[in-house]
């Protein structure tokens, strides 16, 4: 990994930004969060992709706080949360749902709106089939609907996610972060923080903080679960992603012709780590003209 040049002052700011920490049980695991803004405000909350956690969304969440009570969980077996001797997409989006109703106040609020990357875009997916009358809506990032998910493939060609390795010094460990998939332009002060906060210590040196079992046991994404999401449903496809148009104009049409899909200019899989003011403005257009529109209902 490169050593970050000096970062800007809108990413210091960010990471400055005052946070509250949590946790919330579901279905026995502890689930942990980080929380920005007025709790108050109406509630988004930021899932994030598969082997990651909630502090790849450290320098984006606080863009939001003005207008949002914003919250990034780490899903099971992931981060600072508890792990499961199983995983399943259901599991997954009943922590999000927990997690979402813990942090918007019920049901006399706007409901919460919810933002999955990746592998946690089909967790997000599945969170709004299951219980979407919850949310305001769910925007999914770059998670491409065909089999298997990106990370899932990587683990499953023993490319990544593989048996946790022990590293005898942070900075042996921080040597070897890499994404899945890796990308060009990552702003390389985002890696470098991403990286720190993904290891822990065990004994004799460091690891990651990813349980490596999940991508065995999660299962596959079920694309016919698209067409039973009640609420309003947006894409982002990053231009250089894993959403090619073929793949976004498919589920257009799983998703009945009625959800967006957004495109962001020169942006990787990774969009958080070489576009994350263009993610945030598109993210910000977008929760705008849901706050100022009715949703287009799709056809029985």
């Amino acid at each position: 990994m490169e050593v970050a040049a000096a970062p800007p002052g809108w990413f210091l700011s960010a990471l400055a930004a005052p946070v509250e920490v949590g946790r919330v049980e579901v279905d026995g695991c502890e689930i942990a969060f980080r929380r920005w803004g007025d709790p108050s405000h109406p509630a988004l909350v930021l899932v994030h992709g598969g082997g990651a956690h909630s502090r790849w969304w450290d320098h984006v969440a606080p863009f939001f706080a003005g207008g949002c009570c914003v919250t990034a969980l780490d899903l099971s077996g992931h981060g600072d949360s508890g792990r499961r001797s199983s995983y399943s997409f259901e599991h997954w989006a009943e922590e999000i749902t927990a997690v979402a109703a813990t942090v918007s106040g019920g049901a006399e609020r706007q409901p919460p709106v919810v933002i999955g990357h990746s592998l946690g875009g089909f967790a997000t997916f599945y969170a709004g089939a299951r219980h979407g009358e919850r949310f305001e809506g769910v925007i999914v990032v770059d998670s491409p609907v065909r089999e298997p998910a990106p990370e899932q493939e990587a683990s499953s060609r023993r490319q990544a996610f593989g048996p946790l390795h022990l590293y005898p010094t942070r900075e042996a460990a921080l040597a070897r972060f890499r994404t899945v998939p890796e990308q060009p332009g990552s702003l390389p002060y985002v890696v470098e923080h991403i990286a720190a906060t993904s290891l822990r210590r065990a004994r004799g040196g460091f690891t990651w903080k990813f349980d490596p079992s999940f991508f065995v046991t999660v299962g596959s994404f079920e694309s016919e679960i698209l067409g039973s999401i009640p609420c309003r449903v947006a894409i982002l496809r990053p231009e250089f992603g894993l959403v090619t148009p073929d793949i976004g104009e498919r589920m257009y049409e799983l998703l009945g012709r009625t959800a967006p899909v957004i495109e962001i200019p020169l942006a990787h899989h990774h969009v958080m780590l070489d576009q994350p003011i263009a993610f945030v403005t598109a993210v910000r257009a977008l929760l705008a003209d849901w706050r100022h529109s009715y949703a287009h209902r799709r056809p029985v």
